[in-house]
């Protein structure tokens, strides 16, 4: 497994993107896809030229359908962008999910990189990774993401030409990961069917996620989450004391009985509890 995870993460750093064949069975993605079936058919087109105007998109899917979580949680693709980003934070967090609908007729994406919804500085850290899982197959005929292998490493670079372009072949059960830094974009659809697919995103704990993870998971809704998963989506502090509730973890949300008065407690990583601790001795030693 980890020497998986190394070959992987290597590829993924050095071209910015990785492709993993049937990671889960394909039976999973077609039972999730079933499910999602009325909520496609009830959602309205986007509006704006960026989302798409013949693609639909929602989020929540955690909510919408729990088997999501299998792919959120999966282990290896947890570990590998663990690998991509813990360098740059104390834990990661969930970014988005989102189901993507494109409709025959639909134009190409305009090429982006996602890093750019932070206007941190760029080129000196990675701020997320996505995953996506292909509910149809993708082809470049029917959708299919088209990336721009090597840009994550040019990130002043804004023109791309088409022709440089790469669209995976994916088939229902594969997973397609991509660095934030990755220009990519939806392609256009010439086929007579929708494609349809989910993106998975995972980025730094101490960012603002593009999906309001505590408002699309409340309490009530995380309470039912194993531990991990309910850290993920936000209910965990990111040391030191990021993301607390009355100066605790927000994880104490999801009891059932939270005192209406409550002690700050520290959360700090080892070596600033140490620093604090040192600080703390050499002032009760002037004391004596």
């Amino acid at each position: 497994m980890s020497a998986r995870i190394d070959r992987t993460s290597g590829t993924l750093a050095r071209e910015g993107y990785c492709v993993i064949r049937q990671a889960v069975a394909p039976e999973l993605i077609d039972g999730i896809n079933r499910s999602l079936d009325s909520t496609f058919a009830a959602t309205p087109m986007c509006q704006g030229d960026f989302y798409g105007r013949r693609t639909k998109r929602f989020g929540a899917l955690i909510a919408r359908e729990p088997l999501v979580a299998d792919l959120v949680m999966h282990a290896r693709i947890r570990a590998i962008v663990e690998t991509m980003l813990l360098p740059w934070c104390d834990r990661i967090a969930l970014n988005l999910t989102q189901a993507i609908e494109i409709h025959p007729g639909a134009l190409a994406q305009v090429p982006h990189r996602d890093q750019d919804m932070w206007a941190g500085p760029k080129g000196m850290l990675e701020y997320l990774v996505n995953v996506m899982w292909p509910l149809d197959a993708f082809t470049r005929a029917n959708g299919g993401t088209r990336l721009w292998p090597g840009s994550h490493v040019e990130p002043d670079l804004v023109e791309m030409d088409e022709a440089d372009a790469y669209v995976p072949d994916l088939w229902p059960g594969d997973t397609l990961l991509f660095l934030g830094s990755t220009v990519h974009g939806g392609g256009g659809n010439h086929s007579v069917a929708p494609r349809r697919g989910i993106v998975i995103s995972y980025c730094l704990g101490w960012l603002k996620p593009f999906e309001l993870q505590w408002l699309v998971y409340p309490p009530a809704v995380a309470r039912h989450f194993s531990p991990d998963l309910a850290a993920l989506v936000g209910y965990a502090q990111h040391r030191p004391n990021l993301g607390n509730v009355e100066g605790q973890c927000p994880s104490i949300l999801l009891r059932g009985d939270v005192p209406d008065h409550l002690p700050a407690v520290d959360a700090l990583r080892p070596d600033q509890e140490a620093a604090v601790a040192a600080f703390v001795r050499g002032q009760l030693g002037e004391q004596r």
